[in-house]
């Protein structure tokens, strides 16, 4: 999703006409590493609360071509426009480093970021709609970082959204990184959840904390 915004600022800005953005999540080294290292030690509850997003990572890649609105033909998905929003003293809760030439680490505090996550997409998802002029009914699908059942309903909760609009790819692809909103949306769109026409709001959360959400006009 950051990498949407940059073309198109670039674009905007006449630097470039088009852009063509690819994105690869690749889960296999750090499942693995965390395996191994669940492996050498005493399991207990404790222990393996940090470890745990790890097992729900799932591999993907996504591709977009985005361009001036001049170079296209037919029906045109428009980016109409979007707020991000940081908190970075919660940096903390979720830490991912290099384990060797080959091997990924990451611990989460999954609890944790989860109350801090939606405290800061409420703050982000105030400014979107101040930005855009859009309402929590205006959208006709929701796409959100993709993570778990219980992430997206308190998510939906506080923010007063129709959880009926959502469309997610979890329960199947698992957590995909940043790859995992780009590729729910192409989903929807193969599956006919999201039609010509729809407005869809991106609703963007990560680690970091950041949180980026766009307004789609497809």
């Amino acid at each position: 999703l950051n990498s949407l915004t940059i073309a198109a600022g670039m674009i905007e800005a006449g630097q470039i006409r088009a852009a063509l953005i690819t994105c690869g999540e690749d889960s296999r080294p750090l499942v693995e590493q965390t395996l191994r290292t669940l492996n050498e030690q005493p399991l207990t509850r404790n222990g393996i609360k940090p470890y745990f997003a790890n097992l729900t990572i799932g591999s993907g890649a996504v591709a977009a071509v985005v361009c001036h609105a001049d170079m296209v033909r037919g029906d045109t998905h428009r980016l109409i426009g979007g707020v991000a929003r940081a908190a970075t003293g919660f940096s903390e809760l979720c830490q991912g480093d290099t384990h060797g030439a080959d091997s990924l680490a990451m611990q989460t505090d999954s609890e944790a970021l989860l109350v801090a996550g939606v405290g800061l997409a409420r703050e982000t998802w105030t400014e979107f709609c101040a930005t855009t002029g859009w309402t929590a009914t205006t959208p006709d699908r929701f796409i959100c970082h993709q993570v778990g059942s219980i992430h997206r309903r308190k998510l939906y909760e506080t923010l007063g959204l129709d959880l009926t609009k959502d469309f997610s790819t979890f329960e199947t692809l698992g957590n995909t990184g940043s790859v995992a909103l780009p590729a729910t949306l192409a989903t929807a769109v193969e599956q006919g959840a999201v039609k010509s026409g729809d407005k869809v709001a991106l609703l963007g959360i990560g680690s970091g904390l950041n949180c980026l959400m766009l307004a789609l006009a497809w």
